[in-house]
């Protein structure tokens, strides 16, 4: 039997919800046609033997259809939905350059198969709530994109994305879940800026596990909660916050910037001195004392209240 393999693009009304305040989804072409990188790949798939479809999803509700169509086909489905029917499951490409579109996927497939916390099953891998997600394959519209993909060691070639979907070669990655009711693939940068781009300060409670970066005092002008290594969320103007972070080592890593002052301004010798402080745990709480900006996977909004990420190991997959 051959092999079905989807390619789904996301329209701009795609994977939003309130854990996404600017919007999660994705980035369709303007013009309505299909893209070179799509053809290359779907070509690649049919040369090797699979059935390939194309699909474009403009809501929560079509990229449930589509999972239900492919990666959760003949599974049992726990957060409330009936069981997709059909035999074995399909496989999914996801379109996109940016981080907004496997997260927007990632967080549907989620809520589809995570069990409410009354009945989560005993056989969970270890410090986990939710079971293996299964795998997706990620496909760039521009292979020279600094994002997710890149950073994650995946394929960009188009050719290369087909021959890992069709030997089903997979690598498991952690996955950051949030009191949101989203998720955090690559990472999240809090904290904004003035018109010229100058960092703005702001206050907030920032604890890791028992560790406590800021206690509220402090005047931050970012916190970064990364999973994996990225110039958007590891770095402040360059100045490096996280540093070597390992998207499949079952930890996350956060680092605010502190703002500081040396020397003495009646000296005429005070300058700007930034601190940054790190750790690195299992789940990671900020509780701003105001609204903060923030971009989450490429997902902009303001932060108005407390919100938790919590590590997932080697939840999610992605094909390479």
């Amino acid at each position: 039997m051959a092999v079905e393999v989807t390619l789904l693009s996301l329209g701009q009304g795609a994977g939003c919800d309130d854990g996404c305040d600017g919007g999660c989804g994705g980035q369709a072409d303007p013009t309505g046609g299909v893209r070179v990188p799509v053809l290359a790949c779907r070509d690649a798939l049919r040369a090797g033997g699979a059935e390939v479809r194309i699909v474009e999803a403009n809501s929560d509700r079509e990229i449930d259809e589509v999972l239900d169509a492919t990666v959760l086909r003949g599974a049992p489905v726990t957060a409330g939905a009936p069981a997709p029917g059909g035999d074995a499951p399909g496989r999914l490409v996801v379109v996109g350059n940016g981080d907004g579109e496997p997260r927007a996927v990632v967080r549907r497939l989620l809520r589809r198969v995570a069990p409410p916390p009354s009945r989560r099953p005993a056989d969970l891998p270890p410090g986990r709530t939710v079971p293996d997600l299964p795998p997706i394959g990620l496909l760039p519209l521009d292979p020279t994109t600094d994002g997710l993909i890149r950073r994650l060691g995946l394929p960009g070639d188009p050719a290369e994305i087909a021959a890992a979907v069709l030997a089903d070669r997979a690598t498991r990655f952690d996955l950051l879940r949030t009191d949101s009711g989203s998720v955090t693939l690559h990472g999240s940068l809090l904290g904004g800026a003035d018109e010229n781009g100058r960092p703005v300060p702001w206050r907030g409670v920032v604890n890791v596990d028992d560790a406590v970066l800021s206690d509220g005092s402090d005047p931050l002008l970012a916190c970064a909660v990364v999973n994996a290594a990225g110039p958007g969320y590891a770095e402040l103007d360059g100045l490096p916050l996280v540093t070597d972070p390992d998207p499949a080592d079952g930890e996350l890593d956060v680092a605010v910037a502190v703002l500081g002052y040396a020397g003495r301004r009646w000296l005429g010798n005070r300058r700007t001195r930034i601190e940054v402080r790190r750790a690195r745990g299992r789940a990671v709480a900020v509780t701003p004392s105001a609204d903060v900006p923030y971009t989450d996977d490429g997902v902009t909004g303001s932060l108005t209240r407390k919100r938790t990420w919590w590590m997932e190991p080697s939840a999610w997959a992605a094909y390479r």
